[in-house]
């Protein structure tokens, strides 16, 4: 067996033990093959990497997918490509490379160098981004095909940033409070930065010891901001954005109200950016599949008035859009049910199915 981190872990190889949660709840059960709902789930749980069967072991696993060629693009490329051929996105994409760029330099500097943070020009740098006539479904899109198969702390760190400036807002959040979510999102995981680069890119298996220095990293990105002149709730954005509500988070497993509520927005932005992420094999998850685990399994860990905004917010922003089943049918997405964001009305030609009726229909993908 080897153990395979989970942005390198494809549908169809074989767990050779069981996955646990840090609170020891059985997230998959040795001997399962991986599908795609198994990989996001273990990240939903941040779990770091898992044992798998090797093949020369007599592994039975289903084949893997093919890592995408250049040029070759995923079962969403119809809608991708109307994304990212539009004047707005590459735009939106020239812009954001040369901030990450920038925000690289920036975060470097603070965390190895001691350097003072610019706060003003930190929020400015995203704000930038989504001025003028850009709106929050629309950097939703961008960031969905703004996905490189490795996402790097600073790229993470972007998006993240960006969808609490625009969950901030769907909360009719005050400017101010704006601010300190959009810096917290860029700082949350600048402790990342003092984690040994042998340890965070280690192939092969993790020991308990190392398991337990990646987790340090809240606590390493507290201390880095702990003396630096900005706003205490976003230190503890930094410290708290693992915890979550039902005790179960790190690293101080604090539950409910002991959470900082910046720290709770920052959770959610953070998660959501780490599911819908791209893989070698694949492009970005579909929002609704990630919308469908957060319902199953986010509403006891997540505060109950953030995660439901967020999921409404974020369905919403896909009506009208085409999608495909997985049964093959074709449709434009109609209404929202508000018990199960997760599972629209769709119109197929002249047919309309409700898929909180179905349970055995899903949305596969955009088209």
């Amino acid at each position: 067996m080897k153990r395979v981190r989970i942005t390198e872990l494809r549908p169809g190889m074989k767990t050779a033990e069981d996955v646990f949660s840090y609170n020891n709840q059985m997230i998959v059960p040795k001997g399962s093959v991986l599908d795609d709902k198994m990989i996001t789930r273990l990240e939903f749980y941040s779990v770091l990497a898992v044992r798998i069967v090797d093949e020369e072991d007599g592994s039975e696993s289903e084949q893997a997918p093919e890592p995408l060629s250049d040029g070759e693009i995923s079962d969403n490329s119809s809608y991708s490509q109307k994304i990212k051929n539009s004047k707005q996105f590459k735009k939106f994409e020239e812009s954001f490379l040369e901030n990450t760029e920038s925000f690289k330099e920036n975060l470097k500097n603070i965390a190895e160098g001691g350097a003072e943070i610019d706060s003003r020009a930190m929020i400015d740098s995203i704000t930038s981004l989504i001025e003028g006539d850009m709106t929050g479904i629309s950097v939703f899109d961008m960031l969905h095909n703004m996905r490189q198969y490795d996402d790097f702390t600073y790229m993470h760190s972007m998006n993240v940033s960006l969808i609490c400036n625009v969950f901030g807002k769907w909360l009719g959040m005050s400017t101010a409070d704006i601010d300190i979510i959009t810096l917290g999102g860029l700082l949350h995981d600048i402790g990342k930065l003092k984690i040994p680069d042998n340890i965070i890119r280690k192939p092969d298996k993790l020991s308990p010891a190392e398991y337990n220095i990646i987790k340090t990293h809240s606590l390493q990105g507290y201390n880095i901001l702990k003396d630096k002149n900005i706003d205490d709730n976003v230190k503890q954005c930094a410290l708290m954005h693992h915890e979550r509500c039902d005790g179960s988070g790190y690293p101080l497993g604090l539950m409910g109200d002991k959470i900082n509520m910046y720290a709770k927005i920052v959770a959610i932005a953070d998660v959501y950016d780490a599911m819908t992420a791209a893989r070698i094999y694949r492009g970005p998850l579909c929002p609704f599949k990630v919308i469908s685990i957060f319902e199953s399994e986010g509403l006891q860990k997540y505060d109950g008035h953030y995660i439901l905004t967020f999921l409404e917010h974020v369905a919403t922003t896909y009506m009208n859009n085409r999608v495909r089943l997985n049964n093959g049918m074709e449709g434009d997405v109609i209404f929202m049910n508000r018990n199960q964001y997760s599972r629209p009305m769709i119109q197929c030609s002249d047919k309309f199915v409700d898929l909180s009726r179905e349970p055995d229909l899903y949305i596969e993908t955009f088209v």
